[in-house]
């Protein structure tokens, strides 16, 4: 599998290159300073998984990178290493559209583990950050506020919401569900209003939170 790393730190990137083209099935295929370094050679290289440093100034930060790279590139896995061990974190980071979040502190083996299951189209959460993220579900399904949300929606709008978590544009969706790109946007304005949510990122989480979204 081919790897792109973006950290601002040489040492850091030289230290995880090292680690990565050490395994038989990885190879190291460029380095990125920034994120806008990281969005511009994920797109000319292609690599299988990015792995993005949350914080990189100056410049464009991890964050917004992986956004992007949402938008621009979805086919490109991208996991999150950040030094955070916070679940604010963890949800900004699912909110910008990245398959993976693991801590600098990790042990290697957790890190060369987290690049497989992402490539693999699986996700994967550091332990302590499933915690924080599987904890919230839980009391917003007890409260109600979850399953009294969603069946306020019509099918195509469940149909439509998936489509847009997991990162399809609204031609992309509008091919796939033969309709016009006109009816999408207003599928996703009606979504909006409804599940009282703003952004796209705002869907994403609502997606994962409900267990749709597989990263496939």
């Amino acid at each position: 599998m081919r790897v792109l790393i973006a950290d601002d730190h040489a040492v850091v990137r030289s230290g995880l290159g090292m680690l990565i083209n050490a395994q038989e099935d990885m190879e190291v295929v460029g380095y990125a300073a920034d994120g806008k370094e990281a969005c511009e050679k994920a797109v000319d290289i292609h690599p299988d998984v990015v792995l993005m440093d949350l914080s990189m100034p100056p410049g464009e930060n991890g964050l917004t990178a992986t956004a992007r790279l949402r938008e621009t590139a979805p086919e490109i896995q991208v996991l999150v290493l950040t030094m955070h061990d916070d679940e604010e974190y963890l949800f900004r980071v699912l909110q910008a559209g990245a398959a993976g979040y693991i801590l600098k502190s990790a042990p290697d083996l957790d890190l060369i583990a987290a690049i497989r299951s992402v490539h693999n189209g699986m996700a994967y959460l550091y332990p302590s950050a499933t915690k924080s993220l599987i904890e919230e579900f839980l009391q917003m399904v007890k409260s109600g506020e979850e399953q009294a949300k969603y069946e306020i929606l019509t099918e195509r709008e469940k149909e439509v919401l998936v489509l847009i978590a997991k990162g399809f544009s609204n031609k992309e969706i509008a091919e796939q569900l033969t309709v016009s790109v006109k009816t999408v946007e207003s599928h996703k304005a009606h979504i909006m209003e409804k599940l009282h949510l703003r952004t796209r990122p705002d869907l994403v989480r609502y997606a994962i939170k409900k267990g749709w979204l597989d990263f496939e």
